[in-house]
């Protein structure tokens, strides 16, 4: 079975109609396709496509243009009448016609009159299958006449008349706009009371006193001709009773009056319409304007309403403050009774207008265009209506068909002209005018018999690309008279398609519902009729759908911050798809915010606005798909606001505010501050929360505070700004509710008592003039309480009481209302004083070289005459005669709290003497002393040797040189050196080991191989063992034999070549939070140094610092006390070579040092005499430095120089050894000449950096399981007196004012 043609598929979706709809058959007729090469060739009657409406307003300023425009095959000729008479335009210089067109233009710029152009106009269209004529097209120039001259007198009118001031402007071409305004050219402001009606009127319910003026102005404005007539001013003015009877008798003569009515209330009157009732014609489609201005005292309002009926809601609009009614788009549905009603306080009147409403000619069916073909039949049908009833009449090529040329295929019946058997003669075009006395239509249908042979339109091989899965369209545009069947094929030898799956639509286009990839291919259509046949064949190609396999996603972010949506999209390979993102289905913003790249839309520094729907829409050329995601932007809420008080009691009120805008991010909780602006202003203090759906609070208030509230908001996203302050709401005064805290009795001195305690702030006072009661009494005894009543303090002090007495105390909070409750009673002690007595039995026992433990007896607690604080040991090391003629000796502290009767000293020197004593403490400070106890540490093993050098190397030797260790710990027995060739790949030879006395500094090693690199190991040996070792490398010297003409001349002359630049000797001098870092460096010069450090056994990164300038030294800061440091140095730039590791540790951190002596009596006196001497010495000096000599000092400095104690370069690089605290004379003194820091540039440290880490309260550790070392470590260092011979050198000024310090 073959498809053919069959009628429109209802099926067929708006969206599935063919971009062309080529063919449609009504009664058996057919309608020319728009193809231009169908058009080419087919004949076709003319049809008018343009032409000027019928009323044609022009502009007499300019030519005038009638339009007429037509099309056919061929091209019409055109012709025009005038007032019903043929117009000739060659007569008329003025008139032209447009080539190729039947549009007129009459110059009359240039001269001429529109006025002699007015007349009715029609154009006819005509070749040789017919003629269209045109509508009686009108023509009018547009006029804009003046205001005739008149007079107008002062209107003077009685407070709460009414008043109509006419407008009645000229009758112009179209009608005039009409609005009133000042001279001011400002609009008049119009209300309930005041309004313009539809005829221009300007009408006053009642007039004021304000409303007095002299330029009530109409204007008339002209649209068509852009002009603005103004009429004259009318002046009103608007007096009292009184005043109008003066005004009456002066000059009523040459006055406009209006009645002198009573300005009292009155019921409503009708200004216009005027009676009961009235009637109102308006055509169909016309926009209904139905009006009733009414006066009245007070201002009467306006209602409307239709009778037996509802008024139309869509359609219907109220103008002019309810005065008029409008009702678009009338129709006959709408005619009726409409009544509108004016009311005021005083009553109220209604006025009934008959609405009928009539029509113009309508369209219920136009005359369609016949295509037919020879011997075939057909109809035009012309149907309208109106009311009246329109007459229906027809023309054939612009003559009534009465008096046409007979046409035996043709018949008129009323509406309808019906075809029979037409013939090629039988082409016309025909008029159907339908006319009442409203107005009348026409309409050109022409009737065009053709014979054509079958023709496809649509193009050979067109490709179709359909997406899968949905409808495929395959056009098949034909055209042939007559109407040729359509039949489809696939395939070059595939049968005809069957219905089941296709469907075929009366234009020819082949549907396919649901488009498979076996639908793909080269389908055929073929096109038949009686006079032959036409074929074409068209491609179809299935592509795969677009998709979005990642889809944006909903997102809540803060303002501010970034959010990102991603959309990724895959298509078929063959399409280019295109992503475009959209928001709230516009375009995005054009702001550099938002940001577009392959698979994401960014949208930075998010703000409120961002806030929506971003859709993701992907494009093909076949296919497009969407995703959407919504977008909250969330922020801390805006503030509340509204804040009210209410209910306000002695103790509470009730707050109540209004919440502010939560941005998208519910409010979970407000929280209510308050300020007690009498005693805190400008404090916010913590009141209440309550929870996010309550806007009222019950608060509970404190007596005599003036209180000011304020609220804040919080979401999930956080808090907003504080509200505004609320009123302010004073309490009133009462006793306190509650006493001072934290009462104590401590003694400052032995007989006194200081009671002290945390005052309540002034919104506990609860009232003014806030005091306290003090109350004390003895714990032991049998006194009464003593009681003072003391202003608002924080302490008060009892005088004259025994040393360390337990004393009860208790203290009371009143007010001029009264008093707090009866408040607790605490036990505090009077004044302490100093122990009377020394720890006996002091014992020492060592336990190791650095470690000794100390025993001692308790002191009883009557003598000890306050709170036992603890015990403290003072120890030092015993020092040479040498160096105690230079030095004073430091003396370190051990604290141990409580009762402890034993401790450890930790961090002793080895193979030293040492002296102790124990003294007990309290709160008032340190007993005396016991005896001094000495003990001696036994032998350790040494540190490293100071420095190790090697120089004068040979072919088969290098020389040793070295400096003892700076810690021998001991008597040195040995030194040990090994060593071991390095060979060219960095592997280490066989260790050779060799003893070396104790007394030697420098040792030749011989028997060495030539050009070889050797790496030196050395350390020290006590008899408890070898110490740490020092490293060095060097290179025996090149055979010179061997070498010849290979090395530069100076090159191996008497010093270790160095390979590679290299770093060693890495030393450290710590303290507790700083360490001096040294190294010595080989290698070039102008090289930049770094410090890199870190915790030892951790696994942070390592710390940088960088050198300034090339120096081997280099200060750390910032250390922790008693940590393990490691630390290597490295080189910058591209040598890139780095030391290996060292490790350091800190000193501990100090406990406090021994008792302040500066406030002991007789350490003032002292200081005072040595004051004294200064300045007799100062001034001694200063007279013997006039005269020109040596003052003592200067002769004794210059004659006892100190070999060891040098200036130091500020510029050498090198450091000062880490010491302890010595007299302040000596810390003073410049450095002498002569002494130098070791070669290496190595810091030696001294005798203050033993680490304490292990030990002692306050540092993190502890010593054995019974406890039995729990103790504070101090590094306090004691001035003592030098033993020997003391030098008798004066200290500088300097000096002395240190020594206050």
């Amino acid at each position: 079975m073959q498809l053919k043609i069959m009628p429109k598929k209802k099926r067929l979706s708006a969206g599935r109609v063919p971009l062309i709809l080529f063919l449609c058959q009504m009664i058996s007729a057919l309608e020319v396709p728009l193809d231009p090469k169908l058009l080419e060739d087919l004949v076709q009657p003319p049809t008018i496509t343009q032409q000027s409406p019928k009323d044609y307003i022009i502009d007499p300023r300019e030519n005038i243009v009638i339009q007429c425009e037509a099309k056919g095959k061929p091209p019409p000729s055109f012709s025009w009448t005038r007032n019903g008479t043929h117009f000739d335009i060659d007569k008329d210089p003025l008139v032209a016609m447009k080539p190729g067109s039947g549009t007129l233009v009459i110059n009359i710029m240039s001269e001429g009159k529109a006025e002699t152009y007015e007349g009715i106009y029609q154009c006819t269209a005509r070749n040789e299958r017919g003629a269209a004529i045109s509508n009686n097209i009108v023509i009018r120039p547009s006029r804009s006449p003046l205001w005739t001259k008149e007079k107008l007198e002062p209107i003077i009118l009685q407070n709460g008349q009414p008043l109509v001031l006419p407008c009645r402007p000229p009758i112009g071409l179209p009608p005039a706009i009409i609005f009133w305004m000042d001279n001011s050219f400002q609009r008049l402001t119009q209300s309930e009371r005041v309004s313009q009606g539809l005829n221009g009127d300007l009408y006053f319910s009642n007039v004021l006193p304000e409303d007095t003026r002299e330029d009530y102005i109409c204007y008339a404005r002209f649209n068509h001709t852009q002009t603005i007539q103004q009429k004259q001013p009318i002046s009103l003015k608007v007096i009292s009773v009184d005043e109008l009877n003066d005004t009456i008798a002066a000059n009523l003569s040459d006055t406009e009056f209006y009645g002198a009515k009573s300005s009292r209330e009155r019921p409503p009157t009708f200004l216009t319409p005027e009676g009961n009732a009235s009637h109102k014609e308006e055509l169909r489609g016309n926009v209904l304007s139905l009006e009733c201005i009414a006066e009245g005292l007070p201002t009467p309002l306006i209602y409307w309403i239709k009778e037996d009926g509802t008024l139309p809601a869509n359609r219907t609009f109220y103008r002019n403050f309810q005065k008029t009614l409008q009702i678009i788009q009338v129709s006959e549905a709408d005619s009726g009774n409409y009544q509108c009603i004016a009311k005021n306080a005083l009553g109220a009147i209604h006025h009934t207008i008959s609405v009928t409403v009539k029509a113009a000619p309508y369209w219920i069916m136009a005359p369609r265009n016949l295509v037919l073909s020879p011997g075939e039949d057909g109809t035009l049908i012309c149907r309208a209506n109106g009311n009246p009833k329109p007459r229906i009449s027809w023309l054939t090529n612009g003559v009534p068909i009465e008096i046409a040329p007979d046409d035996p295929s043709r018949r008129i019946d009323g509406d309808t002209v019906i075809f029979s058997n037409v013939q090629e003669s039988s082409s016309a075009v025909y008029q159907c005018n339908a006319s009442n006395q409203y107005g009348y239509l026409l309409a050109n249908a022409f009737v065009n018999v053709l014979a054509e042979l079958p023709r496809i339109l649509t193009s050979a091989d067109t490709l179709y690309q359909v997406i899968a899965n949905r409808p495929a369209f395959l056009d098949c545009a034909f055209f042939g008279s007559p109407l040729p069947t359509v039949e489809w094929f696939k395939g070059a030898k595939g049968s005809a398609l069957h219905e089941d799956i296709y469907v075929l639509h009366e234009n020819g286009t082949l549907e396919i519902p649901v488009a498979q990839k076996d639908n793909a291919g080269t389908y055929t259509c073929v096109a038949r009729n009686k006079l032959g046949v036409a074929k074409n064949e068209v491609h179809l190609e299935i592509k795969d759908p677009t998709r979005i396999i990642k889809q944006p996603e909903y997102a809540v972010v803060q303002r501010g911050s970034t959010v990102s949506f991603e959309c990724k999209v895959k298509h078929d390979h063959t399409l280019i798809a295109a992503v475009t993102w959209l928001k709230d289905n516009g375009e995005l913003p054009n702001d550099e915010r938002f940001t577009v790249d392959k698979d994401h839309l960014v949208v930075t520094d998010v703000r409120d606005d961002d806030g929506g729907t971003y859709t993701c829409v992907a494009n093909t050329t076949l296919d497009d798909v969407s995703a959407s995601a919504v977008l909250s932007v969330v922020d801390v809420p805006n503030p509340p606001f509204d804040l009210e008080l209410t209910n306000q009691l002695d103790k509470s009120v009730q707050l109540s505010w209004t919440p502010g805008d939560d941005n998208n991010s519910p409010i979970t909780k407000f929280i209510i501050e308050y300020e007690d602006a009498m005693h805190e202003a400008g404090l916010w203090h913590h009141q209440a929360e309550v929870s996010g759906t309550q806007t009222t609070a019950q608060l509970k208030l404190s007596p005599y505070v003036n209180y000011s509230f304020r609220v804040m908001a919080e979401n999930s996203i956080g808090r907003s700004l504080p509200s505004e302050a609320s009123e302010q709401y004073q309490t009133k005064a009462a006793e306190p509710d509650k006493n001072p805290t934290s009462v104590e009795g401590l003694g400052s001195e032995p007989d006194n008592l200081v009671i002290t305690w945390k005052p309540l702030n002034g919104f506990e006072s609860n009232g003014p003039d806030l005091q306290y009661k003090v109350s004390w009494r003895q714990k032991d005894g049998d006194d009464e309480w003593t009681s003072v009543v003391v202003a608002n303090v924080s302490k008060y002090i009892v005088s004259g009481t025994p040393t360390f007495v337990p004393y009860l105390i208790k203290v009371q909070a009143l007010n001029v209302v009264g008093f707090a409750p009866e408040p607790a009673v605490v036990m505090g002690h009077s004044g302490e004083d100093l122990p009377m007595v020394a720890p006996g039995n002091v014992r020492v026992s060592v336990v190791n070289s650095t470690l000794a433990e100390v025993h001692w007896d308790p002191v009883p607690l009557k003598s000890i005459r306050g709170h036992l604080q603890g015990y403290r040991i003072y120890y030092w090391k015993a020092q040479s005669s040498s160096l105690r003629n230079r030095r004073h000796i430091e003396k370190k502290i051990l604290t141990f709290q409580g009762s402890k009767t034993h401790g450890m000293l930790p961090g002793l020197e080895p193979f030293s003497h040492y002296t102790l004593n124990v003294r007990v403490v309290n709160g008032k400070g340190e007993g005396p002393a016991s005896p001094d106890r000495a003990f001696s540490t036994p032998e350790g093993v040494p540190s490293a040797p100071s420095s190790l050098k090697i120089v004068n190397p040979t072919l088969d030797s290098v020389t040793l040189e070295w400096d003892p260790p700076s810690h021998p710990n001991g008597i040195l027995t040995e030194y040990t050196l090994k060593y071991q060739p390095i060979n060219s790949t960095h592997e280490l030879g066989p260790l050779i080991d060799l003893k070396i006395p104790a007394n030697k500094t420098r040792w030749i090693l011989k028997n060495l191989n030539f050009s070889t690199r050797y790496k030196f190991y050395f350390y020290a040996q006590t008899s408890v063992g070898p110490g740490s070792q020092i490293t060095e490398e060097a290179i025996t010297t090149v055979d010179e034999g061997k070498m010849a003409g290979i090395l530069p001349p100076d090159v191996g002359a008497g010093k270790v070549q160095a390979v590679n630049p290299r770093i060693s000797n890495i030393t450290a001098a710590a303290a507790e939070t700083s360490a001096n870092i040294s190294w010595k460096y080989e290698g070039p010069e102008h090289v930049n140094f770094y410090v890199e450090y870190g915790v030892a056994g951790s696994k942070e990164e390592w710390r940088k610092e960088i050198v300034n300038g090339s120096r081997s030294f280099f200060g750390l800061k910032g250390l922790m006390p008693g940590t393990a440091y490691k630390v290597r140095v490295g080189a910058e730039g591209d040598s890139g070579f780095v030391s290996s590791e060292a490790v350091f540790e800190t000193g501990p951190a100090m406990a406090s040092r021994q008792v302040d002596i500066a406030t002991q009596g007789w350490f003032i006196g002292l200081m005072c005499a040595v004051a004294l001497l200064i300045l007799i010495l100062l001034i001694v000096c200063f007279i013997r430095r006039n005269k020109g000599g040596k003052y003592p000092v200067k002769e004794k400095e210059d004659a006892h120089a100190d070999p060891e104690i040098q200036p130091m370069k500020e510029d050498d690089g090198t450091f000062g050894e880490y010491r302890s605290l010595e007299s302040d004379a000596e810390d003073h003194k410049p450095l002498k000449k002569g002494s130098r820091t070791p070669s290496d540039r190595t810091v030696k440290k001294e005798d203050s950096d033993d680490s304490l880490v292990d030990y002692g309260e306050g540092v993190n550790g502890q010593f054995n399981e019974d406890g039995s070392f729990i103790g504070q470590y101090s590094g306090k260092k004691e001035k003592e007196p030098a033993e020997g011979n003391e030098s008798s050198e004066a200290p500088s000024p300097v000096n002395a004012m240190n020594s206050f310090v």
